[in-house]
């Protein structure tokens, strides 16, 4: 499975739209706009908000969001779309703002918690080079019907 290469095109002209702008590219819009998953708010509000709404799970499946606990340094949480799985502990993300104001796509994330549950993991921030680890809540599954 893949990511839909419309829903793709779709997010990065909605973040070119905004930079041309001046405006900020935020992690929140850009997966809303390439995973269909409806929901407002804050990254860190996704996962409670997602309840009876959307399936949730601790498996990543491409084209679900991967909702990532709000931290001291990233007060407001942060989502990203899995856009390929490498292994049971490795997924690909794509992700806005990571990188400030930009769109990372391609992006390694491996999961090092210690129950294999995806529950905490670290990000590639450059090739090859992952960061510190963060906490995750798990992944949010978009509708089947759309």
């Amino acid at each position: 499975m893949q990511l839909d290469p419309e829903r793709q095109a779709f997010a990065l002209r909605e973040v070119k739209q905004k930079q041309s702008r001046g405006h900020r590219v935020w992690c929140v819009p850009y997966a809303r706009n390439l995973s269909g998953i409806n929901i407002r708010g804050n990254a860190k509000d996704w996962w409670g908000r997602a309840h009876n709404v959307y399936e949730r799970g601790s498996e990543p499946r491409v084209g679900s969001v991967m909702s990532f606990r709000a931290t001291g340094g990233m007060r407001l949480g942060h989502v990203g779309v899995v856009s390929e799985i490498v292994s049971d502990r490795e997924i690909i993300l794509n992700h806005a703002n990571w990188s400030r104001n930009q769109v990372s796509l391609n992006m390694g994330v491996v999961d090092i918690s210690k129950n294999n549950d995806w529950t905490l993991v670290r990000v590639e921030s450059q090739p090859g080079q992952y960061g510190k680890p963060y906490p995750v809540n798990g992944f949010i599954y978009p509708s089947v019907d759309g």
